[in-house]
Parts: C-alpha cells; sequence; structure tokens
C-alpha cells in the first residue's frame, strides 16, 4: 500500500510494522521497504520513531543505493518535530555532496521552502539544476520537480523569468500554466467571497491535483534484466538450458543497450534496468512454483524486482557510471554512439 492512501482507509502505523517485517525477510530489498515505512510513521504523527528508521538504514553495514536520498528524508522529517539545527547541518551535507539523483535534491530544496526559507530554497533548486541538466538535451522525467519547484519559488520571491523558467514551461503538461499555478496571490483568492474567483481556483488545485496524481501513478520502469558477469556465470553452471538466452556476457549486455534504445525510439517512457541475482531468481522461481529453468519466467522476475523499486532508470544522467558496472562513465561506455 502506497504512503499516498488516505489516512481513513488505511492504519499508517500497521503498515510501516507490516513493511518492518517484509524488510526482515527481503534484506535485499530493506532499503526501499523501510523508506516506505518510515514515510507512514511520519503519516501517523510518529516522527522520532521515523528517524530511528533512516538512523537505522544509514548505519546498515552493506550500505545503501541511495544514501543521500536517506540523509534528505531524515532531515525533512527533523526539522517538522523541531530539531532544526541537525536538519540544516544534513541539508548542507546533501548539497556539499551534490548527489547525482534529483530527488534528494528535490526534497532538501521543499524542506526549506516549507520552512519560509525560499532564498535558500531557490538557490537549492537552481544549484541542482544547474549541476543535473546543463548538458542535457531533453531533462529527464525525474528532474520535473526541480524546475517546478524552481519555478514556484521564484514566482514567490517576485523574479522574472530565466531560461530555466522557460524550460519548466517546455516540458510543463497541463492545460494552465504554471505562472497560473504559481501565482502567489493565489491564496488570498481561498478566502474570497466572489463565486467566479472561487470556480477558477477550483479549477487550478485540480491541475495541481491531477498532476501530483500523475506523478504517482506513473507505472513501473520497463526494465531490462541485467546479469553482472560473476552470477551470470553462477547461473548458467547451475542451469545450462538457460544458454540460449545469454550466450556471451558480452553479448547480453549489448542486448540490453539495444532494447532499450529500441523501446525510447518508439516513444516507450520510463526505461529502468534491474540486476539480477542468482539466489534471489532461484527463491522468485520457488515463490511461482516453477522451474528456474524456464525462460518465461526471466521477464517476470525483472518486473517483480521492479516492483519492488529495484529499477535504475535508463539512460543514467549526465556523467554517471555506466549501468553494466564497469567503472566507466556511460558516456564513455555503453552510451558512447547515443
Amino acid at each position: 500500500m502506497r504512503p499516498d492512501t488516505p489516512a481513513e482507509n488505511v492504519d499508517h502505523t500497521a503498515e510501516a510494522a507490516r513493511l518492518e517485517r517484509t524488510a526482515g525477510l527481503y534484506p535485499e530489498d530493506a532499503e526501499a521497504l523501510l523508506l516506505r515505512a518510515a514515510a507512514h510513521l511520519e503519516l501517523a504523527g510518529d516522527r522520532p520513531t521515523a528517524t530511528t528508521l533512516y538512523d537505522r538504514l544509514l548505519s546498515s553495514p552493506d550500505g545503501l543505493e541511495n544514501p543521500h536520498l536517506v540523509r534528505a528524508l531524515k532531515a525533512s522529517n527533523l526539522w517538522e518535530y523541531g530539531h532544526e539545527a541537525e536538519a540544516r547541518a544534513i541539508i548542507e551535507g546533501i548539497r556539499a555532496a551534490s548527489p547525482k539523483d534529483p530527488a534528494p535534491w528535490v526534497i532538501v530544496a521543499e524542506s526549506l521552502e516549507s520552512h519560509d526559507e525560499l532564498e535558500a530554497a531557490h538557490e537549492t533548486f537552481t544549484e541542482a539544476v544547474q549541476r543535473l541538466l546543463a548538458d542535457v538535451e531533453e531533462p529527464p522525467y525525474a528532474t520535473h520537480p526541480l524546475l517546478f519547484g524552481r519555478h514556484r519559488v521564484r514566482r514567490m520571491l517576485g523574479r522574472s523569468h530565466d531560461e530555466w523558467d522557460a524550460l519548466a514551461d517546455t516540458v510543463h503538461s497541463l492545460p494552465i500554466t504554471l505562472d497560473e499555478l504559481h501565482d502567489p496571490k493565489r491564496v488570498w483568492s481561498l478566502g474570497s467571497e466572489n463565486p467566479a474567483e472561487l470556480e477558477a481556483e477550483i479549477l487550478r488545485l485540480r491541475a495541481e491535483l491531477g498532476a501530483y496524481r500523475e506523478a504517482l501513478s506513473r507505472p513501473f520502469p520497463v526494465a531490462i534484466l541485467h546479469w553482472p558477469a560473476p552470477e551470470l556465470t553462477e547461473l548458467l553452471e547451475a542451469y545450462p538450458t538457460l544458454a540460449s538466452e545469454y550466450p556471451t556476457h558480452e553479448e547480453h549486455l549489448a542486448t540490453i543497450e539495444t532494447a532499450l534504445r529500441e523501446l525510447s525510439a518508439s516513444g516507450t517512457p520510463n526505461l529502468g534496468i534491474v540486476t539480477g541475482t542468482v539466489p534471489s531468481y532461484e527463491a522468485f522461481a520457488a515463490s511461482e512454483l516453477s522451474s528456474p529453468t524456464d525462460p518465461t519466467l526471466l521477464p517476470q522476475y525483472a518486473t517483480t524486482l521492479a516492483a519492488r523499486g529495484r529499477a535504475v532508470a535508463w539512460p543514467p544522467q549526465q556523467g554517471a557510471a555506466c549501468w553494466c558496472g564497469s567503472g566507466r562513465t556511460y558516456g564513455e561506455c555503453h552510451g558512447v554512439d547515443a
């Protein structure tokens, strides 16, 4: 169950406890599951326990896929129940680390904005778009909240449009313009006795809600399954019949990149890559009451990993490491002819 489910339809405390238990059963998915559990605890008003979960993740001996995201969520949560100094210190640390994932930037900038730190929020949004979008022709979907948030804050500060605001207008797809949605005077119209003004504001709020629901309802990535070389060797030693699916590791990697480029060219959005492991695949096959030798299980396994939040967006951000694990940047590796 998603944390955005209305409170009257879910016991957030019970849902958080269920997710914690599930994380114990699937340690490879613990990060995603515990983050959802913490979100439910925040909605239940139990912010100290949510912080405990964030601390538990940050102290994990196995490391995290996205530690900056966890720190950003922890900072936002801390500020909400009075730990402003600690939250500010974490936010400054995240800005100094300059993560390549847009999500931590969005969270810390919106946290500053929600506490009326508009100048600091504007600086954070601006720093993020300059670092993540400077050499990008088409802003990835995940970066849109950075552009929209910056536009919103600039409207509140009374700044005139610049090139990033123009880009935000370009990627904005709703019938009501960003200038209307982010008009600081809108708050006054909610107290108006003029029916026309109230009706106009209701239309604007519906448009915002539509955008929020669209973001929440985006499907899981169309995910392609990737086997690192040691895992593929182990898989084929255990199940030799799968060699017809994976003749060589090099061909496997080339097939992934080709398939993703073809999907992208056909207009398929929200593409991603999930990395498999043999124990996880065997457990999945057992749960499906099937044999790991069945090749039809492979795409189902990929979809299941994506549904658990294990997908990594493709293509990688500018300057990010290649998805194949070579240690080189994507532009120097599989993205060289992109």
